[in-house]
């Protein structure tokens, strides 16, 4: 089996090629580092010459907001999609998050249309659908920082480790396809403004979480539950305390 990974170098994507090497699968790396761009189509042809598989765990650059995001997974998806049937792919695996069907900002119609596209295209496919990684908590923080306090919704989250959702990538992209969505989450469901606070503690940062309904995550406005998976969700194994004990959670923000 071959399969070919798009966004090879980010955070998913490098964790996702070294989970599929390590039980001996064909792994081809793709990205603008691999000589690849997914937004011109530029190599796409060539990589998935004799792939069998697709995973597409591209992201946005963060330069790249608002309806320039949407362009951007239009193109790259566009492009993913035509060289995947060019091809013969027999499975499109493409990551999404949680709540993309149910939360509207930017991002998350970006994130559907994304789904939307691959569900139309012939090649055989799943979705698996993430809760917020651990890394986009602590980004939160920073972004809804108002002078010395941090503005959070008190929803309910089941936040995930990147290493958890590379796991379940790799097994989707093995298995045969779903048709449909997988959702994989974090082993704990908590309150997002909880967590928050957590992430402040552990860098001994002096700033104060202050719960706000108004408050965004990605641009959307939450409700109690839209960042809490289905009970059929594949659970992963670590927790956000662990994460938060390693050293280089410190070093950010």
């Amino acid at each position: 089996m071959k399969v070919v990974v798009a966004g090879a170098t980010g955070r998913i994507g490098s964790r996702t090629v070294a989970r599929l090497r390590d039980h001996g699968v064909e792994v081809v790396p793709v990205s603008r580092r691999h000589g690849v761009d997914v937004l011109t189509g530029d190599g796409l042809d060539e990589a998935l010459r004799g792939a069998g598989v697709l995973v597409d765990v591209t992201d946005a650059p963060d330069r790249i907001q608002g309806a320039r995001g949407l362009q951007f997974f239009r193109a790259a998806t566009t492009n993913l999609l035509a060289a995947a049937v060019a091809a013969g792919v027999e499975h499109h695996v493409v990551l999404s998050a949680v709540g993309a069907d149910r939360l509207w900002s930017d991002y998350f119609r970006a994130k559907l249309l994304q789904e939307d596209m691959v569900r139309s295209s012939p090649v055989p496919h799943s979705i698996v659908r993430a809760t917020p990684f651990f890394e986009s908590v602590a980004a939160m923080v920073e972004k809804n920082t108002v002078y010395d306090r941090v503005h959070v919704a008190p929803v309910l989250a089941a936040p995930v480790s990147t290493e958890d959702v590379a796991v379940a990538v790799a097994h989707v992209a093995v298995d045969l396809p779903q048709f449909g969505v997988v959702e994989v989450a974090g082993p704990e469901v908590r309150q997002l403004d909880e967590l928050a606070g957590e992430v402040l503690t552990a860098r001994g940062d002096s700033r104060v979480v202050v719960p706000d309904a108004q408050a965004r995550y990605c641009g959307a406005e939450l409700r109690e539950r839209t960042l809490v998976p289905g009970c059929d969700a594949r659970v992963g194994h670590v927790t956000f305390a662990e994460w938060l004990a390693r050293p280089v959670v410190h070093a950010q923000g």
